[in-house]
Parts: C-alpha cells; sequence; structure tokens
C-alpha cells in the first residue's frame, strides 16, 4: 500500500521520464505539452481555433522555406482542444500507437 506522502519523493529522473511520454494538453494548466516541452495556449477558444487552424493551413506550405510538414499534426492538436471528432481521433491515434509500443499488454 503507497502512502500519499511516498508520491512526492519520487525523483527528478523520474518526473522527467514520466513527463517526456506525454503529448497533449494538460487541462490543469492550459498547456500544450509535446514531451518534454510545454507551450501555453490561449485561453479563449476562438484563438484557439484559429490558431489551429492557421497552423494546419501553413502546415499545407510545407514546401515553402521556413514552413514545415509539422504544423499539420501540431495544428490538429491544437484543434483536438475544442473539437469532439478531433478529440476522438487524437484518442484513437493514441490508443494505437500504445497498443503498437506494447503488444504484450
Amino acid at each position: 500500500m503507497t502512502n500519499v506522502n511516498d508520491r512526492s519523493e519520487t525523483s527528478g529522473g523520474e518526473k522527467r521520464k514520466a513527463r517526456a511520454g506525454r503529448f497533449g494538453i494538460d487541462h490543469a494548466s492550459g498547456r500544450l505539452v509535446l514531451g518534454s516541452f510545454s507551450i501555453g495556449m490561449p485561453r479563449s477558444r476562438i484563438a484557439r481555433m484559429a490558431l489551429g487552424v492557421a497552423l494546419i493551413f501553413c502546415g499545407l506550405l510545407g514546401f515553402l522555406p521556413i514552413l514545415g510538414f509539422w504544423m499539420l499534426p501540431l495544428g490538429f492538436l491544437v484543434l483536438s482542444h475544442d473539437l469532439p471528432f478531433a478529440r476522438r481521433l487524437r484518442r484513437r491515434l493514441a490508443v494505437w500507437w500504445h497498443r503498437r509500443r506494447n503488444p504484450a499488454g
């Protein structure tokens, strides 16, 4: 049986390792977490949706310098915070990826 106080005694390496595998939106802080990086997100729903659409649009122009195709998944990730169908697709992808990486269970 673990005590609540035992959780606070975890090493910094364990925290970084747990945080390094996370991708998505941290609802407690309202930040977009990409592995070990964290990016602030707008609080306004309209601003988040505009940012997501802009990232997807710029990602489609990925053949141009500076813009890149890396903007497409980031735009979909930002949109998945507010759009239920995008959230379901992101969750299905996360479950598929987890099953693919850990086939034994």
